[in-house]
C-alpha cells in the first residue's frame, strides 16, 4: 500500500516550489500568458486551488461534492476553463493566500478519511493516495506552464516518480479517449531518474519499449512538451503511436504544445 504520509509530504513540497515561484511576483506578472492558450500565471493557480477546493469537499463531504457534479454536468466541456477565469479575477495577493489555505485543507481532508475509502470525481472514484498523487502531477504540470512563462528552469526531484507512474498507468485511458484499440501486450518503460538510477516498469522482454530520462517523459505524459522536442527512445510502432497520445491528466484530449515551441 501506497504511504500516504509520504505522499502528502511529496504534494506539500510540490506546492511549495511553485509557491517560491510566484509567491513575489508583481501583480501584473500574475497576468503574464502561460503556454496553456488563454490562461495566465493566474488562471494557472486558479485552476489549482479551485481543484484542490473540489478535490477536499470530496474527500470530507461526498453528498456534497456529488451536487457539486450535477451542477457542473450541463457545462462539461467549459466549467474547468470558467472556474479558472473566475479565479484569475481574484486579486493576486489574496488567490495566494486562498490556494496555500486550501492546498493544507486538503492535506487534512485526506488525512482523515478512513482506510479502504474511495473518494468520488468526476472520473472513477480514486483512493486518498491515488487523489494527493494526482494533484502533485497536476501540480506540476501546472507550475511548468508558470515556469516556462517566466522563463525559468526548474530543477528536477525524485518526485517525478509518481507523475511517471500515473504516466504509465494511464496508457490504456489514452487509447480510449481517443476512440482507439488498447494493445494488447504490455509497454516496456525505462527512465532516467534525477539522481542518475533508474525506474521501470513492464516485463523485462517486452517488444514495445520507451526509455529515456524521467523528465522528458513526465512532460510528455502531461502534454507539456512535443514528443519531437524530448530525448525519448522509442522501439515498436505500438510504443510510438501511445507517445502521441499519452496523456497523465483525466478529461477529454489535450492540445498538448507544438513541435519546437520552447527551443
Amino acid at each position: 500500500m501506497a504511504d500516504l504520509e509520504a505522499l502528502l509530504a511529496d504534494f506539500t513540497a510540490e506546492c511549495a516550489d511553485l509557491d517560491r515561484l510566484v509567491a513575489d511576483l508583481d501583480p501584473a506578472d500574475w497576468q503574464r500568458d502561460t503556454p496553456a492558450a488563454g490562461w495566465t500565471i493566474a488562471h494557472q493557480i486558479a485552476h489549482l486551488n479551485w481543484t484542490d477546493q473540489v478535490a477536499a469537499v470530496a474527500a470530507a463531504d461526498p453528498v456534497k461534492f456529488d451536487a457539486l457534479v450535477q451542477e457542473a454536468l450541463p457545462k462539461v466541456l467549459t466549467f474547468v476553463d470558467e472556474a479558472a477565469e473566475a479565479g484569475a479575477k481574484t486579486p493576486a495577493p489574496q488567490l495566494l493566500a486562498d490556494w496555500r489555505r486550501d492546498r493544507a485543507a486538503l492535506v487534512e481532508a485526506l488525512r482523515t478519511v478512513p482506510a479502504g475509502t474511495k473518494l468520488p470525481w468526476f472520473g472513477p472514484p480514486m483512493s486518498p493516495a491515488s487523489m494527493v498523487t494526482a494533484r502533485l502531477m497536476e501540480t506540476w504540470a501546472h507550475g511548468q506552464d508558470v515556469a516556462d512563462s517566466l522563463g525559468i528552469t526548474r530543477e528536477p526531484t525524485s518526485r517525478l516518480r509518481h507523475i511517471a507512474h500515473i504516466g504509465v498507468r494511464t496508457r490504456n485511458f489514452a487509447y480510449i479517449t481517443h476512440g482507439k484499440t488498447v494493445p494488447g501486450e504490455e509497454f516496456r518503460v525505462e527512465l532516467t531518474a534525477p539522481d542518475g538510477s533508474e525506474w521501470a516498469w513492464g516485463p523485462e522482454d517486452a517488444a514495445q519499449r520507451v526509455t529515456g530520462s524521467a523528465l522528458d517523459f513526465c512532460r510528455l505524459v502531461t502534454q507539456r512538451r512535443h514528443f519531437d522536442d524530448l530525448a525519448l527512445d522509442v522501439r515498436g510502432d505500438d510504443a510510438r503511436e501511445w507517445l502521441g497520445l499519452a496523456q497523465a491528466f483525466a478529461g477529454p484530449p489535450g492540445s498538448g504544445r507544438a513541435a519546437g515551441q520552447f527551443a
